[in-house]
């Protein structure tokens, strides 16, 4: 596990419920769990406050890490699109983006191309992807200050739904992302019914937990979470999904505790949305 992957998922999961903020004491030991040493702590979170993802304050001789409106809106956008599915129903229409970047801007190109995958959208051809979903505004709203972008956005039909299911297969590897649902649920599936038993000590749970959503959360990177008529059969995705909310809910409670063990926080309001 990365170490800046962990910090994003603590104030994910925990510290954005418990004032935003978090001292650089309670998140040392909470990576110590994880293998991370003091002193990576202290550089990671002077690197991501230096990029803008936290404010920094003074409280005595305690130095306290907050949580601001940029990354509030990034762990705001990661949660819905972990956390949440599209309707499965679908009126047969694609939503098209068709970009354009000069070749000078190949760092704004490589972004473009993050973010729509993010959204869930994928590539058709190239400079041109696609999504079953209305995202298009997001999109629009993305880079409506990006000057060298020039973004053609379409709604669209195509021929049938056989050609819907070639244009499916053809912008995502869906063969590989349903093998790699299946070792997640091979890796998860074995280890429910200590879960679900609370067999589980508190710091265990909160690291077990940490560890499902970090193996959990590059899915929504790579699945645009299709309709079910554009899914190929044997499809395991919604399976891997529902284990990782049940999982996820089942451990909140004994992960939250210890979380508020090593913070010193008394009387915190349970997470309600930890499924």
């Amino acid at each position: 596990m990365k170490p800046r992957s962990i910090v994003f998922d603590l104030f994910g999961d925990y510290v954005r419920y418990r004032g935003g903020a978090a001292r650089l004491r309670t998140l040392s030991t909470l990576m110590d769990c994880f293998g991370v040493g003091e002193s990576t702590v202290r550089v990671v979170l002077a690197r991501m406050r230096k990029e803008g993802w936290f404010d920094v304050r003074r409280e005595g001789r305690e130095t306290l890490y907050a949580l601001n409106k940029r990354s509030l809106q990034l762990l705001d956008e990661g949660r819905s699109r972990i956390f949440d599915r599209a309707p499965s129903d679908w009126d047969r229409h694609w939503y098209m983006v068709i970009y354009s970047v000069p070749e000078s801007e190949r760092g704004v190109r490589d972004r473009i191309r993050k973010e729509l995958a993010w959204l869930g959208f994928g590539p058709l051809a190239p400079s041109t992807y696609v999504s079953p979903h209305d995202r298009l505004q997001e999109v629009r709203e993305r880079f409506a200050d990006e000057p060298s972008v020039r973004l053609d956005t379409l709604r669209c039909q195509s021929g049938g739904l056989p050609v819907d299911r070639e244009m499916a297969a053809r912008s995502w590897d869906l063969a590989a992302l349903n093998e790699d649902y299946r070792e997640l649920l091979r890796t998860y599936r074995v280890r429910m019914p200590s879960y679900r038993a609370g067999a589980l000590s508190p710091q265990e749970a909160l690291v077990e937990r940490m560890r499902l959503t970090y193996d959990y959360r590059k899915f929504p990177f790579r699945d645009p979470d299709l309709p079910t008529d554009l899914l190929p059969a044997g499809w395991v995705g919604h399976e891997a999904h529902e284990m990782f909310l049940e999982a996820h809910e089942i451990l909140g409670p004994a992960a939250e505790s210890y979380y508020d063990e090593v913070a010193g926080v008394r009387g915190a309001p349970p997470n309600s949305e930890s499924a």
